[in-house]
């Protein structure tokens, strides 16, 4: 038998699954008596069944490198499942569209009126800073205040339970497909353990994804032409791109299969001719969307894209400058902006940050570098960070001068005991640091994904998690225990 409950360390930091030594919490107690009974082929068998439904779909992600160039790699996934209350999770879903529908209003003022800017609750030199505020979008007004349609916002829990929003991905987020996928292998391999528990389904994703951006379209028509935008094969997010599309039943373009036309509308070719499209899911970044109003020496984008979607005739999801509220300086706000817009205390809250343009909190910063977790303002993926306990002295005094010389790009927040989940590691369970991405839909209503990607820092110690850099990822699981005890 290959599972000991009572040889697992939960004590040291707060545990997803195992309560107390020997004691699984209430929610994953019939997944810890599941694993308890495997014996170490039966784990064999399931992990190499989950490895070869990996290879069967295809399921990839792309990793740059320097030496290599892109390789594609199949997905790494744990078959011990993430496990949280149905109880616990309404009161994030809450939050969650608390918190969507504040930058949602934040990012239609700031490039309206900037109320938010003139009552001195937001400073105006962040917005003057913001490598992501786009003068191009000054005036646009977009329905229901909606500029951020799908938003990825990654959330952790520390070592008293308590959960936090530790950003915000508001340009492009990533990830939801494999959350999909991650589901449909469980499926697979776990049919039993579905049956038993009352576990709530992910599975409506696309049509939910789909029923937003149809609801964005223009023109009042029964079957608007929904495209995504996708800059090709080489990128990192390609397998998601493509996935969606396929699920969604829309096109999956590049920039070549698209034409602005004299009239300003937006035009697919197809083998019978042009045919206008009303809604783009874009997954390129602003600068590259249009040579004509950004860039202009890109290749990924559309000629003219901006000047359809500034004349009403196309929909873009997400709307360009949407990432000015992306920013993890203005990160630092949201339980401000939550107040100033909403007039409501913040349901779930931010990890507590200190901001290098303050040259209070920037001192602190620059004497604590190595309590502390430095991040630059618009960086992804765990790069550029700098995790001051297990930084060197040489590492430490290169992010004080990079620091000094630039405090708006850097925040920086205490190292958070971040939660563990039981990971199959050889034949036997081991806590590993985990998060958490929800993806939030808005459009004229807010949905919540019942769950969300649980990226899994793969190596012992570790809180990265990001896949490019050895992460993994699990199921999440909401789980409804009223409702199995009503049955």
């Amino acid at each position: 038998m290959a599972i000991r409950w009572g040889n697992y360390p939960a004590h040291q930091s707060f545990d997803e699954l195992i309560e107390k030594r020997n004691t699984p919490r209430a929610t994953s107690k019939a997944l810890c008596d599941f694993l308890y009974q495997l014996k170490d082929k039966d784990l064999k068998d399931y992990r190499d069944a989950a490895g070869l439904a990996i290879k069967l779909m295809g399921i990839t992600f792309t990793v740059y490198s320097q030496d290599e160039g892109n390789i594609d790699r199949e997905w790494p996934f744990d078959i011990i499942p993430r496990v949280i209350s149905k109880q616990e999770w309404l009161s994030i879903d809450a939050g969650l569209k608390q918190r969507t529908k504040a930058l949602n209003l934040f990012i239609a003022d700031i490039y309206d009126k900037q109320k938010i800017i003139k009552d001195k609750v937001f400073p105006k030199e962040l917005l003057e800073n913001s490598s992501n505020f786009r003068p191009q979008c000054v005036g646009m007004k977009l329905p229901n205040n909606v500029w951020a349609h799908i938003c990825g916002s990654d959330l952790v829990r520390d070592h008293d339970g308590t959960v936090y929003v530790l950003e915000d991905n508001l340009r492009v987020p990533s990830g939801v497909s494999y959350m999909l996928e991650n589901r449909k292998i469980m499926k697979r391999i776990f049919p039993d353990l579905f049956e038993a528990q009352q576990i709530l389904p992910v599975d409506d994703y696309p049509s939910q994804l789909f029923n937003m951006l149809s609801s964005l379209s223009p023109r009042k028509v029964l079957k608007p032409e929904i495209v995504v935008l996708t800059p090709g094969i080489y990128n990192s997010a390609y397998f998601e791109h493509s996935y969606l599309a396929q699920q969604m039943g829309v096109e999956l373009v590049e920039n070549l299969d698209l034409v602005v036309g004299k009239d300003d509308c937006v035009y697919m070719r197809t083998i019978d001719g042009l045919t206008r499209v009303d809604v783009i899911y874009r997954r390129i970044d602003d600068l590259y969307l249009d040579p004509e109003a950004f860039n202009p020496d890109s290749l990924l984008g559309v000629k003219g894209l901006m000047r359809a979607w500034k004349s009403g005739n196309v929909a873009l999801a997400n709307a360009p400058g949407a990432g000015v509220a992306d920013d993890k300086v203005v990160y630092a706000y949201v339980p401000e902006i939550i107040k100033y817009y909403l007039d409501e205390e913040p349901l779930i809250p931010n990890v507590p940050t200190y901001r290098c343009f303050i040259e209070d909190e920037k001192n602190y910063v620059l004497s604590h570098l190595n309590e502390l977790v430095v991040k630059p303002a618009n960086e992804s993926g765990g790069y550029g960070m700098l995790i001051g306990p297990h930084s060197t002295k040489e590492e430490r005094k290169k992010f004080a001068a990079l620091i000094k010389k630039d405090p708006r790009n850097y925040i920086a927040q205490p190292m958070l005991n971040l939660s563990t989940a039981p990971t199959l590691i050889g034949n036997k369970a081991e806590p590993r640091h985990l998060d958490l991405r929800p993806f939030i839909l808005s459009g004229k209503d807010i949905n919540v994904t019942t769950g969300g990607l649980t990226r899994v820092a793969m190596n012992k110690g570790s809180i990265v998690v990001n896949s490019s850099q050895g992460g993994g990822s699990k199921d999440t699981w909401i789980v409804d225990l009223e409702d199995k005890a009503d049955a």
